[in-house]
């Protein structure tokens, strides 16, 4: 069984900044891709930011230059590093992760129980 387990929200005024963390437990033989997504109340979730097991990154536009994805691969964890951040941004944020466990030879995605960003003055 694999474990995300999420950390760093909180409440942040305008222009502020959060660094977010998640850590991937459990029976892991490989990690692909890792990502954080998010869901505003009443929208749909959205992608933020991907980072592939070599470092390749994307992120949504809406969050260009202002965000940042890294991973330390040693320990299975994603970050998401958020700057300048604008009420826009307000919402419950998600880690995902593709996983290889154990004997299989293909990958899952998991996601983490989600982490509250709040900007406001």
């Amino acid at each position: 069984q694999v474990h995300l387990v999420e950390s760093g929200g909180g409440l942040v005024q305008p222009g502020g900044s959060l660094r977010l963390s998640c850590a991937a437990s459990g029976s892991i033989a490989s990690i692909n891709d890792m990502g954080w997504y998010r869901q505003a109340p009443g929208k749909q979730r959205e992608l933020v930011a991907v980072i592939t097991s070599s470092g390749s990154t994307n992120y949504a536009d809406s969050v260009k230059g202002r965000f940042t994805i890294s991973r330390d691969n040693a320990k299975n964890t994603v970050f998401l590093q958020m700057n300048s951040l604008k009420p826009d941004d307000t919402a419950v944020y998600y880690c995902q992760a593709e996983v290889r466990t154990g004997s299989l030879k293909y990958y899952i995605v998991h996601w983490g129980q989600g982490t509250q960003v709040t900007v406001s003055s």
